[in-house]
């Protein structure tokens, strides 16, 4: 096991099919650190009230292994986002161990602190247009679900590697992409009014690190397509990491600079 002074992990949506909680297992199986943030969008709770709990025997141990490791001296911070927006209620409170908050700034080794926020208020669309953000999360979950169609006949084909039908949605709409550039440069703007060196958020489902104006910008991705998360190593250098399963380990996403094309938007070692 891999020893990491933090791990940061956002949009597991927990309570859905997608979810691929069988590979978030194997990740934490393969790391252990000091703190543990949970970015938002860690319980789909949008899917269940649309249609109902969905909840598969990883998907529970999941849970049980977060609250084991809070319940063993690993502080667990969790910033709800748009999907988990219930439990903005009881911010401030702690459950079994882990403590909701609105935002959290995080203090690495080196030094540099990291405002961490999900990022759903600066998405114009969840923000004010919320029937068209559920609509949008509809066609979203459609793709997945497609998409585990296309790996299962790529599979049965013997195709290598993974093609993401979202992921190559995202890439191919300009809409899309501008959208990322926009999300990305309202967050950037928000953390350097805060008087941060970074951000880490999630919302988007677009895993990079990028430097902008002196500020970083981190997004931990998903856990539903891209299985990606950001670790802290114990100097304080951040690292973003995608799951490649199979027996693989975890491999390290290249740095983005800032106006870089999204090149790592949903990108996988492998296929589930």
């Amino acid at each position: 096991m891999k020893r990491v002074r933090s791990i940061f992990l956002s949009d597991i949506h927990l309570g859905t099919p997608a979810c691929q909680a069988d590979a978030l297992l194997e990740f934490l199986k393969a790391y252990e650190s000091e703190y543990l943030f949970l970015v938002g969008d860690i319980i789909d709770f949008w899917a269940i009230h649309r249609r109902g709990v969905y909840w598969s025997t990883d998907q529970n141990t999941v849970v049980q292994k977060i609250l084991k490791r809070a319940r063993h001296e690993v502080k667990v911070i969790f910033v709800p986002g748009n999907h988990d927006e219930a439990l903005r209620e009881h911010v401030g409170i702690s459950f079994g161990n882990i403590r909701v908050e609105r935002d959290y700034v995080h203090t690495a080794a080196d030094g540099r602190r990291y405002l961490l926020i999900h990022g759903d208020e600066f998405d114009q669309v969840t923000k004010y247009h919320r029937w068209l953000a559920v609509l949008g999360d509809q066609a979203y979950d459609m793709l997945v679900r497609l998409n585990r169609w296309l790996s299962w006949a790529r599979r049965t084909l013997k195709v290598p590697g993974y093609w993401s039908l979202s992921g190559y949605a995202k890439l191919k709409v300009k809409k899309a992409v501008s959208f990322i550039f926009d999300f990305e440069d309202s967050v950037l703007r928000h953390a350097r009014e805060r008087g941060v060196d970074g951000v880490i958020c999630g919302h988007i489902h677009s895993a990079v690190i990028r430097d902008q104006g002196g500020i970083t910008y981190l997004n931990c991705g998903d856990w539903v397509d891209s299985c990606t998360a950001i670790v802290e190593h114990e100097n304080g250098s951040m690292e973003l990491v995608r799951w490649g399963g199979e027996g693989e380990n975890v491999l390290p996403f290249p740095t983005a600079t800032a106006g870089a094309v999204h090149s790592a938007i949903n990108v996988r070692v492998s296929s589930w």
